[in-house]
């Protein structure tokens, strides 16, 4: 089954023919030194080709990735503009309240100003009846004197004078606490009036006005500051769209010439396949023919298992990918991993042994899903590490890109292809890659992906 191992010990045609006897037909000897020349630069123009690709579609990347970043850093800056129109809004009622504060402040001065005449007109009328108290006193006391000239007859009238005279006493003295209290309080007024007092030409404040003042003047730095930051902002998004449209457009044109080297990697590659296919050896068909076979293998394999009643057509045939949880890169399980995890290896680890230039030998599913790598490729994911993971654990995983789904689905007798494989960690090696068809039982399954060096 696996007799296809013995090409690795074959010439190429370019070392056959120098090696050719002298008299072997000169043309017959030109015709191959032409064949494995052009096979030569058809790898050399496929791998360059790839190496372009490469480096386009890693600037696209990176410029798709400064585009996404932009535009996040617009809508930061657009919220930034929000914050500061909201706060010029907060500011300038600000400004308006300390305006109707200082209206405030001035309509209690002139209220103060009031009290002040009031507690003025209460002292005097205050002083009057402390008067008035001094007179009743003094009438009081002449009275007193005549009742007491009057004798046994005036004693009652003498009762009510001196009645009249101790109530004088405590008027005068409620008269005189009166005018003490009304004068701290006109001393107390008259210092706040001081406080709050404008005078009329505005060159005199008092402290609560120069309060207001600096209140009032640091609300309208703020208000100016917060305009100045707004402007610059318009100005700053302004510069932000021109960069985030300018990005777009290098992002589309890389995007354009990335697709362009589709089509330059498809004349290499198609030059490749022309040569491989006249029938000459070149230095690819050993890996051609060791791809066939082992297709050929994988689908014996499968195959049997079939008649054995191992698995059920329609589980051979799962497309229902069922992801494993907490692995990066994802990877998946479908109803035949376990019979291809079980079968495969014996295919595909023999092939790595017909060249010290084979990378990897897999058989892969029509959507690209690979259930079993080789062995080296095959292991257990450690978790939080997708570096490591993304290098040696690649099984069980769906690689839809295009080479890999240009190798599933591929129907013809071989494919070649050449591309830019991931490594993890930002290291890429460019490969060729050689793919064979596998059906069973008629029906198309996947394909045989053969990956070698230049």
């Amino acid at each position: 089954m696996l007799a296809f191992l013995g090409l690795a010990r074959r010439k190429p045609a370019v070392e056959r023919a120098r090696a050719a006897p002298t008299d072997r037909p000169a043309a017959g000897a030109d015709v191959g030194v032409l064949i494995g020349t052009l096979a030569e630069q058809a790898s050399v123009l496929g791998r360059e080709a790839a190496e372009v690709r490469g480096g386009i579609e890693d600037s696209a990347k990176v410029a798709a990735h400064q585009e996404a970043l932009m535009q996040r850093l617009a809508e930061r800056l657009a919220q930034v503009q929000q914050s500061q129109a909201a706060i010029g809004e907060q500011t300038a009622q600000s400004h308006e309240a300390v305006a109707r504060s200082r209206q405030a402040v001035m309509a209690v001065g002139d209220e103060v100003a009031g009290i002040v005449d009031t507690l003025r007109q209460v002292s005097q009328a205050a002083g009057d009846i402390t008067q008035i108290a001094l007179q009743t006193r003094l009438v009081a006391f002449n009275a007193t004197v005549e009742a007491k000239r009057a004798g046994e007859a005036g004693r009652g009238f003498g009762v009510v004078a001196d009645a009249v005279k101790s109530l004088a006493a405590s008027v005068e003295a409620s008269s005189k606490a009166i005018a003490s209290t009304v004068k701290d309080l006109d001393r107390r007024i008259d210092a706040l009036a001081r406080e709050i007092r404008v005078t009329s030409d505005m060159q005199g404040r008092g402290a609560v006005h120069q309060a207001l003042a600096e209140v009032e003047g640091s609300v309208g730095r703020i208000v100016d500051a917060a305009n100045d930051s707004r402007e610059v902002c318009v100005r700053l998004g302004g510069e932000m769209d021109g960069m985030s449209r300018e990005i777009g457009q290098a992002r589309h044109a890389l995007d354009g010439a990335f697709k362009r080297t589709e089509t330059f990697l498809g004349i290499s590659e198609h030059l490749i396949e022309t040569v491989a296919e006249s029938g000459l050896q070149t230095p690819d068909t050993p890996y051609i023919q060791a791809a066939q076979q082992a297709a050929a293998a994988v689908a014996h394999l499968l195959e049997e298992a079939l008649r054995n009643k191992h698995i059920a057509e329609r589980d051979l045939f799962d497309e229902n990918y069922q992801a494993v949880p907490d692995t990066a890169p994802q990877q998946h399980l479908t109803r035949y991993t376990a019979l291809a995890e079980r079968l495969f290896p014996q295919v595909q680890e023999p092939v790595l042994g017909l060249s010290e230039k084979v990378v990897f030998c897999i058989a892969a599913d029509r959507n690209g899903y690979i259930a079993c790598h080789n062995r080296q490729y095959n292991n257990a994911q450690r978790p939080g590490e997708l570096v490591w993971n993304t290098a040696n654990c690649r099984n069980r995983r769906i690689f839809a890109d295009r080479t890999g789904l240009g190798s599933a689905r591929n129907t013809r007798q071989f494919l070649l292809q050449t591309y830019r494989r991931d490594m993890g960690g930002g290291r890429f090696v460019v490969l060729k890659e050689v793919a064979a068809p596998i059906s069973v039982m008629g029906r198309h399954w996947g394909g045989l992906r053969l990956a070698f060096h230049f």
